[in-house]
């Protein structure tokens, strides 16, 4: 069992607390939640909408239809821009003076700006609506009270007062609408009280701050800069340096620099930043630097649309840089591996000496829902070597891996160089000692054995197989869950390709592979490295997520059959 929301307004009239406050009041009441955010690129005006699941159950994906639609204003244009969101069941929760409805649509009209501006300021019908919201759910008034409180502990006495009342009265108006409908009571659970509610920005940031990171340097850029930003709040209370650089080259190039140095740094960026870190990340793949790369994809070429997400960024990241070079590129497809992910890039770069990716994108970075836990990780393991007075930084071995060790710890001398070098690192041009060094590097991806395993879910003798990567993952299998023949098959690791994949293809009659891009990436992807084809791509590139009921929709096209 579960409801829906749509909340709608224009950037500045405080729908940011709304998608802030009414998950945390939702979860604290004992509700599984979930919750993700459309906005435009602008500081003030347009229409934005944030969409809320309130469920008895885990939820974790994006839904096109909603139960309740919320309007903060009486812009028709929040309408018109959601109205393939809703159904005959829908209903639209707008002011009393709100304009230009079909009389088709069910409409619960209310006093809301009226009340606003009874209090001081029309900001204040999102505290109306979040009131309002709380009370059609039954969740106990005190509690969002409280919640509320907290949020405005910093602000005045009547700041903090005016939104309170706000709450009550939309609360009130929330009470006797509620009469009128016919809403069932969700389940509580008094453990979901105390779980935690997690972004993705969040989620990687914690990860990485469990690798062992202490070092960003980063330039803002949507929708990477919400990593950035928990990092820096964490700094006050971790050994963390934080460093907002004047642009992404000397971002990188810091960060290459607190490797050098002994520290375990990272980058986070989106496509136009990460095109102007190529250069580093060539001079990282030549002097055999660990770095990890945080990429939240965003819909390009150049701006594109900042703020909305895609996952067309793959090829880029593969290839991404002059020369060749071993990299790692991983994709998390939800909170967790979010987490696990970001603490597993710290391990695999300073192990290998290599740069490793994290692709995610605003879609994930901007989710929130409720967990349980995260599975703390191992210890982290120090890599790092002494050095003696015969050192050299990149001695010739087997694996392909030389003892790394860092200026001013030991007797050796650390010499890196961005031009070819031998083994000491002093530049050289012997065309034999160019042949060992590419050999050399390259040998890490041939002896790289720290694979991240795919994970298969659904029925085991399934005829149809799903294949996703990154964050549409939850989507997929939501909407696999209504069908008895789809199992799905998540990546988390795009590069190196895990191995065995073709068992799980070779299972299925037909196979379908979904991703957020025009050009089907990592279907490419699974063909040119593991040369496993496909029977149909299903792609999406409107600056939107897939939702579960356009993939429902392609599985009864596609199996021929209607849901479970």
């Amino acid at each position: 069992m579960e409801y829906s929301f749509i909340i709608a307004g224009e950037a500045g009239q405080g729908i940011q607390t709304v998608e802030v406050l009414l998950p945390k009041i939702f979860k604290k009441a004992g509700l599984n939640v979930f919750s993700y955010k459309e906005y435009m690129s602008r500081v003030r005006g347009g229409s934005n909408s944030t969409l809320i699941r309130v469920s008895d159950i885990p939820v974790r994906a994006f839904k096109q239809k909603a139960d309740f639609a919320l309007f903060l204003s009486n812009d028709v244009s929040h309408l018109k821009r959601i109205s393939n969101r809703l159904s005959s069941d829908s209903i639209l929760v707008v002011d009393e003076e709100f304009p230009g409805i079909d009389d088709t649509l069910k409409v619960l009209r209310i006093p809301l700006l009226k009340t606003a501006s009874a209090l001081g300021n029309k900001i204040y019908a999102n505290s109306v609506m979040i009131g309002f919201a709380t009370a059609l759910l039954g969740v106990d008034l005190e509690n969002t009270m409280n919640i509320v409180k907290q949020y405005f502990s910093k602000k005045s006495k009547e700041v903090i007062f005016q939104n309170l009342e706000a709450v009550k009265s939309g609360y009130k108006n929330g009470l006797a609408s509620k009469k009128k409908l016919s809403i069932t009571k969700l389940k509580q659970n008094k453990q979901i009280c105390d779980q935690f509610l997690l972004s993705g920005a969040e989620a990687v940031a914690f990860g990485a701050l469990a690798g062992g990171c202490n070092f960003i340097s980063s330039y803002p850029m949507s929708p990477s800069t919400g990593v950035l930003v928990q990092l820096a709040k964490l700094s006050d209370n971790f050994d963390l340096i934080v460093e907002q650089a004047e642009d992404e080259i000397s971002a990188i190039n810091m960060a290459l620099g607190a490797w050098y140095a002994g520290g375990r740094a990272m980058v986070t960026t989106s496509g136009g930043g990460f095109a102007l870190m190529t250069e580093g990340l060539s001079l990282a793949g030549m002097i055999e630097s660990p770095i990890v790369v945080h990429l939240a994809q965003r819909p390009g070429p150049a701006t594109g649309l900042p703020t909305r997400t895609e996952q067309a960024d793959l090829m880029f990241a593969l290839y991404a840089g002059h020369g060749e070079f071993p990299r790692v590129i991983y994709a998390p497809g939800n909170l967790e591996e979010a987490f696990l992910c970001s603490w597993k890039a710290f391990q695999i770069a300073d192990k290998y000496q290599i740069p490793v990716l994290i692709l995610t994108d605003q879609y994930l970075m901007d989710m929130i829902y409720n967990i349980e836990n995260v599975p703390l990780p191992e210890d982290i393991e120090n890599y790092l070597i002494k050095t003696d007075s015969d050192y050299l930084r990149y001695k010739l071995t087997q694996e392909g891996i030389s003892p790394r060790g860092i200026p001013g710890w030991g007797e050796g001398l650390v010499c890196v160089d961005s031009d070819e070098h031998d083994e000491s690192g002093r530049i050289t041009e012997d065309f034999e000692m160019r042949k060992m060094m590419v050999e050399k590097r390259m040998k890490k991806m041939s002896n790289f054995k720290d694979y991240y395993t795919p994970e298969l879910t659904g029925n085991s003798g399934y005829e149809v197989l799903a294949v996703c990567f990154g964050s549409t993952k939850e989507i997929v299998k939501e909407a696999a869950q209504s069908f008895e023949n789809i199992a799905v098959l998540h990546l988390v690791q795009l590069y190196p390709l895990p191995r065995d994949l073709k068992k799980y293809f070779d299972m299925a009659k037909k196979v379908v592979i979904v991703e957020n891009n025009f050009t089907s990436q990592f279907a490419s992807l699974l063909k040119t490295f593991a040369n496993l084809d496909h029977s149909k791509k299903v792609t999406k590139y409107d600056g939107m997520p897939f939702s579960v009921e356009e993939i429902k929709n392609v599985f009864e096209q596609f199996t021929g059959e209607g849901e479970v």
